[in-house]
C-alpha cells in the first residue's frame, strides 16, 4: 500500500453494477477505512446507465418491470453487513420530479414523466436518467475519505503481480493507471460466434441471406432485413420483444384501438416475421398487479436448515431429486398462502388445515396432488409448474391455422390472467421465485451440485424457467404482437422450433405443426450465452491468454463458460491460485446472480452481494489493516 495511506481501486464497468459498487464503498467507508481512496470507474459509456440502458436508444424500448418494482438503493429488508442508505424507488423518483415541476427533465420525456404511474411500464431512457441521477447522488454523498475518478474508456488489460499493484491498461491513455485493486463489474459477455453459428453465417454468405447471431438487440444493426423479407425468428423472449419493436413500430407502422381491438396499420417497411423455440410460446405476461394478503413467510422448506443438511451430505447434490422438490414446494406455498387468504371463495379447506397437510406431504406425491385437488376445486386455480413451463406438450395441429389460433387463445388467457387481481396467487409464485433463486445461489456456490445439475438444470431448465415465468414482456407487448399477427406481419413456426439451411434458405418447422416455413434471413433472438473462451472483451481476452482468468470447468470437464471466482469474487488463475487484487461480479461469473434489477423490500440477492464485495475492498485496502 502507498505509505501515504492513499490508495485505489479501478472499477471496470460503469453500469447498474459498478456505479451500485461504489455506493456501497461509499457507504461502507466511514466503519472500515482510515485512509484515502480514489475509485477509478471506467467504461466507454455514460456512468450510472452503462451501455445497456444508456439514453441514446430506441424510444420505443420498454423496461420490463414496472417503476415500483426497480431501485437502486437497499432498505430494511436487505441483511447485509453494510449500513442501509435508503432511496426512491424509480416510480417514487418519478413521481418526485413530476411534483418538483419537472426541473432538468430532458425535453424529450417530458411527456413521459407526466403520464408516469408506479404501474405503467416505463421507458428505458426513463430508467437511463434514474440511473444518471443515482449517480450523481453517490456522488455528492461521498465521504471525505473516497474520491471518484471517471474514465470514458475501455480497460484492455490489467497486470501486476497479486501482491502488488495493478496496472489498468486502457485504450485511449498512454499511461496505465496504476491502482492497488480491480474489480470487473462488465455485465453479459460479447462473444464470437460459435461453430455452429459461424457455419450459418457462412451459409449465408455464400447464399446471399443475412444471418444474426445471438447479441444484445440494441446493438445490432438491422437495416440488412428487407422490407417484406421472410424472417426467421429464432427465440421467443425478451430479445425477441425488442427486435418486433424495432422492425415495426421502429419502421414507421403504428397501432390503433379499433372497436375496442388493438389493430396494426404496417407501414410497408416490415419484414415478415417467422417466430419459434423450444417452447413455441413467449413468455408469461409480468402481472399488473400487487399481492392482496401478506406475502407468505419464505423461505419455509428450502430454508438455511435445509441447505445446511443438502450441503453437509458426503455425495454430491442432483437438482432434480434434492433441490427442486423444496424450491417448488416454496413457490407452491407462496402461491397457495395467497389464493387462500386473498381468495377464500374458490377455495374448500381451511387454511389452517391445507396449511399443516400441505407440511407434511412430498412435493409432487399422490398425498400432496390429492390434497390440492380436495382442497382447490378449479384446475386454474392449482400451481402446476410443469404446465407452466410446457404449455404445448403433447399437442400437434393439423394446419398452421389451426395452431395460430391456439397461439392467440393461450396469449389471450395469460394476459387476461396477468391482468386480473383474482389471479393474485400467481404473484405470490412470482415471488416465491425470487426467494428461490437467493437460496439456491448459496448451494450453487458451495459446489455441491453435480456437474450435470449445474449446466443442465440449474444454468439450463432453471434459469429459462426463471425468465419464462418471472420475466417476461409487459402484458402491451403480447397484445401488440396478437395485432402483428392479425396484420399479417408476424406467424408463428411452433414448438420444438428446428432451423436448417437447404436449397439455398433458411428452412424451418415443429414437429407439432405440419409444413414448412423457409426465410432468406434467420434471426437468433436471444443473448449470447456466457463464454469466456469465445470472448471479445479485450480485457477479459488478455487476462485469459495469459491464464489469469479461467472459465468454469466442472468435474468430468463440463465447462458452463462463466469466469471462475471464489471467495467474495476473486479471480481464479489456470494454477487454481486466487488473486485477491482482482475481483470479479455479475452474471457472468461462477457465482451466479440475476441479470436484472433489484425489487424492493425482498432482501435482493444483488444488494447483499454488492455490499460483500465493497467491504472487501475496503478491508483489503484499509491502511491500518494488519
Amino acid at each position: 500500500m502507498a505509505a501515504d495511506d492513499r490508495v485505489s481501486v479501478a472499477v471496470v464497468g460503469a453500469g447498474p453494477s459498478g456505479v451500485g459498487l461504489v455506493e456501497r464503498i461509499a457507504a461502507n467507508a466511514p466503519e472500515l477505512f482510515t485512509g484515502h481512496l480514489t475509485v477509478h470507474l471506467i467504461d466507454p459509456h455514460p456512468p450510472g446507465a452503462g451501455r445497456v440502458w444508456r439514453y441514446e436508444q430506441s424510444p420505443l424500448l420498454w423496461m420490463n418491470s414496472m417503476p415500483e418494482d426497480v431501485t437502486m438503493f437497499l432498505d430494511g429488508s436487505v441483511r447485509c453487513a453494510g449500513p442501509v442508505r435508503p432511496g426512491p424507488t424509480l416510480a417514487e423518483w418519478a413521481a418526485g420530479i413530476r411534483a418538483a415541476g419537472g426541473e432538468g427533465v430532458p425535453e424529450d420525456l417530458r411527456a413521459e414523466f407526466a403520464e408516469a404511474a408506479p404501474t405503467r411500464f416505463p421507458t428505458r431512457r426513463l430508467q437511463s436518467a434514474y440511473l444518471d441521477w443515482f449517480f450523481r447522488g453517490v456522488l455528492a454523498d461521498l465521504p471525505p475519505s473516497v474520491e471518484v475518478v471517471v474514465h470514458e474508456d475501455t480497460a484492455v488489460d490489467v497486470t501486476g503481480d497479486p501482491g502488488g499493484p495493478q496496472s489498468v491498461r486502457l485504450a485511449e491513455r498512454a499511461e496505465p493507471l496504476v491502482v492497488d485493486m480491480v474489480v470487473l463489474a462488465i455485465g453479459h459477455l460479447d462473444v464470437d460466434p460459435s461453430p455452429t453459428q459461424r457455419a450459418l453465417a457462412e451459409y449465408a454468405r455464400e447464399h446471399d441471406l443475412r444471418y444474426v447471431p445471438p447479441a444484445y438487440t440494441s446493438d445490432i444493426d438491422l437495416s440488412a432485413l428487407q422490407p417484406g423479407e421472410d424472417v426467421l425468428v429464432r427465440g421467443f423472449g425478451l430479445a425477441f420483444i425488442d427486435l418486433m419493436v424495432l422492425l415495426t413500430e421502429g419502421r414507421g407502422g403504428r397501432y390503433e384501438t379499433e372497436g375496442g381491438t388493438l389493430v396494426y396499420h404496417p407501414s410497408g417497411k416490415e419484414p415478415h416475421l417467422h417466430i419459434g423455440s423450444r417452447r413455441g410460446v413467449p413468455y408469461r405476461a409480468k402481472p399488473e398487479y400487487r399481492l392482496r394478503a401478506p406475502f407468505a413467510a419464505l423461505p419455509r422448506f428450502f430454508d438455511n436448515a435445509a441447505i445446511a443438511e443438502l450441503t453437509a451430505r458426503p455425495e454430491p447434490l442432483d437438482f432434480r431429486r434434492d433441490l427442486w422438490p423444496l424450491m417448488a414446494k416454496d413457490i407452491g406455498w407462496a402461491y397457495y398462502t395467497e389464493l387462500f387468504t386473498a381468495h377464500p371463495e374458490r377455495t374448500r379447506l381451511p387454511f389452517p388445515d391445507f396449511e399443516a397437510a400441505y407440511a407434511a406431504a412430498e412435493w409432487n406425491s399422490p398425498e400432496l396432488r390429492a390434497l390440492v385437488e380436495a382442497a382447490v376445486p378449479a384446475p386454474e386455480d392449482r400451481f402446476d409448474p410443469d404446465g407452466l413451463d410446457k404449455p404445448l406438450a403433447g399437442l400437434t395441429f393439423p394446419d398452421r391455422g389451426a395452431f395460430t389460433e391456439h397461439l392467440h387463445s393461450h396469449i389471450t388467457t395469460d394476459l387476461a390472467r396477468r391482468a386480473n387481481p383474482g389471479f393474485s396467487a400467481d404473484m405470490g409464485a412470482f415471488l416465491g421465485l425470487l426467494v428461490s433463486f437467493g437460496q439456491l445461489s448459496r448451494v450453487v456456490a458451495s459446489g455441491r451440485l453435480t456437474p450435470d445439475a449445474q449446466i443442465d438444470d440449474v444454468d439450463g431448465w432453471w434459469f429459462g424457467f426463471f425468465s419464462y415465468f418471472a420475466s417476461g414482456p409487459p402484458g402491451p407487448r403480447l397484445r401488440q404482437l396478437l395485432a402483428l399477427s392479425r396484420a399479417g406481419v408476424v406467424s408463428f413456426v411452433g414448438p420444438d422450433m428446428w432451423v436448417r439451411p437447404e436449397d439455398g434458405r433458411f428452412v424451418a418447422g415443429s414437429p407439432a405443426v405440419p409444413g414448412q416455413q423457409v426465410g432468406t434471413a434467420l434471426v437468433e433472438a436471444r443473448l449470447p450465452a456466457p463464454s469466456v473462451r469465445r470472448a471479445t472483451d479485450p480485457l477479459i481476452t488478455a487476462l485469459r491468454d495469459r491464464g489469469e482468468l479461467v472459465e468454469e470447468v466442472l468435474t468430468g470437464g463440463r465447462s458452463t463458460g462463466r469466469i471462475t471466482i471464489r471467495s467474495v469474487g476473486d479471480l481464479v488463475d489456470a494454477t487454481g491460485t486466487t488473486n485477491p487484487r482482482r475481483i470479479a461480479m455479475g452474471p457472468h461469473t461462477s457465482i451466479r446472480a440475476a441479470g436484472a434489477f433489484s425489487r424492493p423490500h425482498t432482501n435482493a440477492p444483488g444488494f447483499r452481494r454488492t455490499d460483500a464485495v465493497a467491504r472487501a475492498v475496503l478491508q483489503r485496502l484499509n491502511p491500518t489493516t494488519p
